[in-house]
């Protein structure tokens, strides 16, 4: 069972900071324990963290639905013709609890065989992809690791996206969709599961407005906790159309310093 103790007490535990969630540590602490732990805390539960059954029933929504996809493995040689013919839909998330449910359940990137990828978009994005039309004039930002830190960082930055750690983000334009809700400057992010290294991405709207792309790679460098010397590259949606691919690719000091 989760450790609810393990969760507040966690360093990470800011990506539900934000004014809108300003009671979410504590929230976050007292729901109701997923069926699996986490892949990096305590699995212990103890008799005083039991919950009421007026608990397990109360619901914390997200401020934005989250949609989890998934891009199956291939087999070397076996290029997919199609991009999105590999990219099949998990499950959608609009509250912590249908989140950590889902998350729970999810293997790590380090079980995934290589050339797999997870993809964590808003729900406002109908595919995952670079000519959806809330992600065809922006780009996404690029951090090369090494193996075996993937399980980590990637659970750091989807906390970070579904936190709101990037609301402080803000297009030189608003972004309002049909039902007067404005859309955030984050698309989504990525796991890419490669041979030698694996990738991770955060995808956004603006590919033309500097201040927002510096804003969001320090907010990245801090949820992440990388060291200012990390490499993060940037690549515009459009940049990738025109080329057919996602990722440069890398020389040795393309990669991530991370031990």
């Amino acid at each position: 069972m989760w450790s609810r103790t393990g969760w507040a007490n966690r360093r990470r535990v800011h990506c539900f900071s934000s004014p809108t969630y300003a009671n979410m540590n504590s929230v976050v602490a007292r729901m109701p324990a997923p069926m699996n732990s986490s892949r990096h805390f305590s699995t212990s539960l103890s008799p005083s963290t039991t919950t009421t059954t007026t608990m397990q029933a109360t619901v914390h929504p997200l401020r934005n639905t989250w949609v989890f996809w998934f891009r199956q493995h291939r087999a070397p040689g076996n290029k997919i013709t199609n991009y999105e013919e590999g990219i099949k839909k998990i499950a959608a998330c609009s509250s912590v609890e249908s989140f950590w449910s889902l998350w729970t359940h999810l293997n790590p990137p380090s079980s995934l065989l290589p050339t797999t990828d997870y993809l964590l978009f808003h729900s406002g994005v109908r595919r995952p992809v670079w000519e959806d039309p809330l992600n065809l004039s922006g780009g996404k930002f690029i951090v090369r690791l090494k193996k075996g830190v993937a399980d980590r960082l990637w659970e750091d930055l989807v906390l970070a996206v579904i936190g709101d750690q990037f609301d402080e983000v803000a297009g030189s334009e608003a972004h309002i969709n049909d039902a007067a809700d404005e859309w955030p400057e984050i698309c989504g992010c990525t796991i890419s599961v490669r041979q030698n290294e694996d990738i991770i991405t955060v995808w956004n709207r603006t590919d033309g407005d500097a201040k927002v792309k510096d804003r969001i790679k320090s907010i990245i460098q801090r949820a992440l906790n990388l060291s200012p010397a990390t490499t993060m590259e940037y690549k515009s949606n459009n940049d990738s159309m025109q080329d057919k691919s996602s990722f440069r690719v890398p020389s040795a000091a393309d990669r991530t310093p991370l031990s």
